[in-house]
């Protein structure tokens, strides 16, 4: 009966009385019912309530003896806590569930949050990285969030030591959404105490899971999904090979949202993630600035860069003859001049692939040839 992708082709209705509410809680509480079963039930039967109803002989039919459905009592005690702690249930479709977060097949049924739902309207930017990250990292990380944040920018991230831990610290005054793999009431890791008090004061902190749920490891890959779903951007600052800011940034391509990393020292293992996915296609991140200049425009920002999807760049490095490499860095200098233009105009304009593109003016940067301005404008050094 569990099930891992979102199979109905039409979003479910949203609860609008408490009592519905509630049967979608029920539902998703019971013992193996997964997102993917949840969704095709209700979109089956047409309300929690009439799945409620039907499960134990649903479950009959399906070889599974003795199903009953999850306890009123325990549910109870849930929403009670919930309702001390100033907690608010997110139902899919809700007016306050983040429309961004929609797009997962995987989106959860419901979300429980704890402090200002408003953020969720702002324009978000995750950021993400490493738990035993680099004082250099740290820095790196605190001034993207600070800086991003004056800029309007909401920064998500996972609670987590390290990377995560600054970027919410730097952000506290602008706008911070803490996405946790417990309950929005269960302190973890411990050190994070007072942090995690004030993001629910100032900030919000949402998650999928019952409250007073202790972390368990199963449950952090999938939190990485939610933090993902909710950025119109990922950063991620230093990470290893094989790490869990990775998997946040994969699931930002499936969703197709810009990825962004900073480099890091060859040697470094925390910075060896980060290098395979600018390797790959992922932007090079110096300062908030670069993120500014290539997302979608909202107010006050420019204009999105026109690329591909990472993934389906090419993984091998471009293969580009001496004659070709001039050709196209002459084309891109006698676009510019010493005026400012935009890089999203450029890319547009020049006849060759935006990958190519965006690495002649890194080329033409390193030369000296170009100056990249505040804001994002590109302009030719005279």
């Amino acid at each position: 009966m569990t099930g891992e992708a979102h199979s109905s082709n039409h979003p479910p209705l949203p609860p609008t009385t408490e009592d519905q509410r509630y049967s979608w809680l029920r539902l998703l509480r019971s013992r193996r019912i997964g997102i993917a079963t949840f969704y095709r039930l209700l979109a089956e039967f047409g309300s929690a309530q009439n799945v409620l109803s039907a499960l134990p002989e649903c479950a009959a039919a399906a070889g599974v003896k003795g199903y009953k459905i999850y306890p009123t009592h325990l549910l109870d005690a849930e929403i009670n806590v919930a309702k001390a702690a100033g907690a608010r249930l997110l139902c899919f479709g809700d007016t306050n569930y983040p429309t961004q977060l929609m797009q997962l097949k995987t989106a959860p049924p419901v979300l429980w949050a704890l402090g200002d739902i408003s953020l969720l309207s702002r324009p978000i930017i995750a950021l993400v990285g490493a738990r035993n990250a680099s004082s250099l990292g740290m820095r790196m990380a605190a001034t993207l969030a600070h800086d991003l944040g004056r800029k309007n920018q909401v920064i998500v991230s996972g609670l987590a030591r390290g990377i995560d831990t600054a970027a919410h610290q730097a952000a506290l005054d602008s706008g911070t959404i803490a996405v946790v793999a417990g309950g929005v009431d269960t302190i973890y890791p411990a050190e994070n105490k007072a942090l995690t008090q004030s993001i629910a004061q100032t900030g919000l902190i949402l998650s999928e899971h019952p409250m007073g749920m202790t972390p368990q490891a199963r449950h952090f890959p999938a939190r990485n999904r939610i933090i993902a779903g909710l950025g119109s951007a990922t950063i991620v600052v230093e990470a290893a090979a094989k790490s869990g800011s990775l998997i946040t940034a994969r699931d930002a391509l499936d969703l197709g949202r810009e990825v962004f990393a900073v480099p890091g020292h060859p040697l470094d293992a925390r910075a060896s993630g980060c290098n395979i996915l600018i390797r790959d296609g992922a932007l090079l991140v110096r300062h908030a600035d670069d993120v500014l200049a290539a997302l979608p425009p909202t107010a006050g920002q420019a204009k999105p860069l026109v690329r591909p999807a990472l993934r389906d760049l090419p993984q091998s490095p471009e293969q580009r003859n001496l004659r070709e490499t001039a050709a196209l860095h002459q084309e891109v200098l006698t676009r510019l001049s010493p005026s400012p233009t935009d890089e999203s105009d450029l890319i547009e304009k020049t006849t060759n692939e935006t990958r190519s593109v965006i690495r002649s003016l890194t080329d033409l940067e390193l030369d000296d040839e170009v100056i990249r301005q505040p804001g994002g404008g590109i302009s030719r050094n005279s």
